[in-house]
């Protein structure tokens, strides 16, 4: 596939990798359609996989899943600036790149949502702010790859649509792939310090 226009994988990459809700199985049928006609390849399959498991498991047994996952497990974590800058003070200014971003696209974040998740810049490129949300990705690329990794060893189904997220995405570089490596060897940064300076620097705002 094309990472030309990659709106429409965005889009339903944003919705798959949210909390399992209604908005979810609502729109099933919908997601299904768009993925259909996708063009053929890895995004098109990825996804389609994906919806399919969907449609197979007891909506409680996947949100379970969901958050024994993303929310108990930090390496499969879905906020990117945490793979690049973990626990660190460099995290808020990473963060606030992000927000300016989604303000710059005219997307404004629900209360205590983080701007750097997976799903909210699929979102934002789903939205059309295909660019922006580009460079934020193809910016943490190794991250989303060790995310990728790490769903894969744990047997997620979640890893088909990190992988189509990837897919959509121009090559990699050496120095994106040297990237990878350290991350996966390394982890993230330790800095014991919270999000503090993203929240001193928005009350200053």
């Amino acid at each position: 596939m094309s990472h030309s226009d990659p709106r429409t994988a965005h889009m339903v990459a944003a919705v798959l990798l949210g909390y399992p809700d209604e908005r979810l199985y609502q729109g099933m049928s919908v997601l299904a359609e768009a993925v259909a006609e996708l063009p053929a390849g890895q995004v098109r399959e990825r996804l389609s996989a994906f919806l399919r498991h969907v449609a197979d498991t007891d909506p409680e047994e996947l949100a379970a899943h969901y958050v024994a996952t993303f929310d108990l497990k930090r390496r499969c974590c879905l906020y990117l600036t945490y793979y690049a800058h973990g626990d660190t003070r460099k995290r808020g200014a990473a963060l606030l790149r992000f927000k300016h971003a989604l303000h710059a696209a005219g997307l404004e974040l629900a209360d205590g949502e983080l701007p750097d998740h997976l799903a909210v810049v699929c979102e934002m490129s789903a939205r059309g702010a295909v660019r922006a949300a580009g460079r934020l990705l193809t910016g943490h690329r190794a991250g989303i790859e060790v995310l990728r990794a790490a769903l894969e060893e744990e047997g997620s189904p979640y890893a088909d649509v990190v992988a189509a997220v990837l897919v959509t995405l121009p090559p990699a570089g050496p120095r994106e792939q040297e990237a990878m490596l350290r991350l996966a060897a390394q982890g993230p940064p330790a800095e014991a310090v919270g999000l503090e300076p993203y929240a001193i620097m928005e009350a200053g705002r």
